[in-house]
């Protein structure tokens, strides 16, 4: 069965510029992601970033990329529109994307769903978070108990400016009281999109097994499938039509 190809984006300028998060992330984000999900034999995982030529996705990366996981926080203006336009295009046609923690306000996620999705309530106090599994059928939360923990997180809270999910797996509760949609699944086109709360970068999420194990099962999930032929635009009939002429 041949593998499937995992792009893991990521601004990568924390790492560079703030030692606390280059502690955590030494090699970066991407890294660390790409790193543990590299262990799966099943897939073939490669990473890109902001600052490399065309942001590390070249017309051939994202056609050789069956899912593409995104992260990104204090540099979403500089992403350029047209690659943008390119992502965009290439989940319409069946390409999976992940987008993580504050990608909920990156471009990409935006022009997917249509709305300012940055708009949220927000506080960087290292507290509690629960994300409680309300679909523990759904493939992305195969494997897990009723919840993740998660010792020190960022709190986002409601109301969250998105869409409503076509499916929410997880919902967050934090040790300040707010509650926060974590988990959410939508399909735009041929593609599927997933966004997951947790990650923010002065805390080691992406370290924390759970956390892992929910970005491999989505990847699975978000990963194209085979469907039918669709065709747009006028066509002729498929059957013969008695055409009345108007006087």
């Amino acid at each position: 069965m041949a593998k499937l190809k995992v792009t893991v984006w990521n601004e990568y300028r924390h790492e560079r510029e703030d030692a606390k998060v280059a502690e955590i992330y030494p090699a970066g984000i991407h890294q660390a992601i790409g790193g543990y999900l590299g262990q799966d034999s099943t897939l073939e995982v490669r990473t890109a970033t902001l600052d490399e030529p065309e942001h590390g996705l070249t017309d051939e990366v994202l056609a050789e990329t069956d899912v593409l996981i995104w992260w990104g926080h204090v540099a979403h203006h500089e992403v350029k529109d047209e690659i943008v336009q390119k992502v965009r295009d290439r989940v319409l046609d069946g390409m999976g994307l992940i987008v993580l923690h504050s990608a909920h306000a990156s471009k990409i996620f935006e022009a997917l769903l249509g709305t300012h999705t940055g708009q949220l309530k927000w506080r960087e106090a290292g507290e509690k978070e629960r994300l409680w599994v309300v679909e523990p059928n759904h493939p992305i939360a195969a494997g897990l108990g009723e919840y993740i923990e998660i010792a020190h997180e960022e709190m986002y809270g409601e109301r969250f400016e998105i869409p409503a999910p076509d499916e929410l797996v997880f919902i967050s509760w934090f040790e300040g009281g707010e509650v926060f949609r974590s988990g959410c699944c939508y399909r735009r086109g041929k593609g599927k999109l997933f966004y997951f709360r947790p990650g923010h970068e002065s805390f080691p999420t992406y370290h924390h097994p759970d956390v892992i194990k929910v970005i491999s099962n989505a990847v699975r999930w978000a990963a194209p499938v085979a469907g039918s032929k669709v065709t747009y635009g006028r066509v002729e009939p498929l059957e013969a039509l008695k055409v009345t002429e108007h006087v």
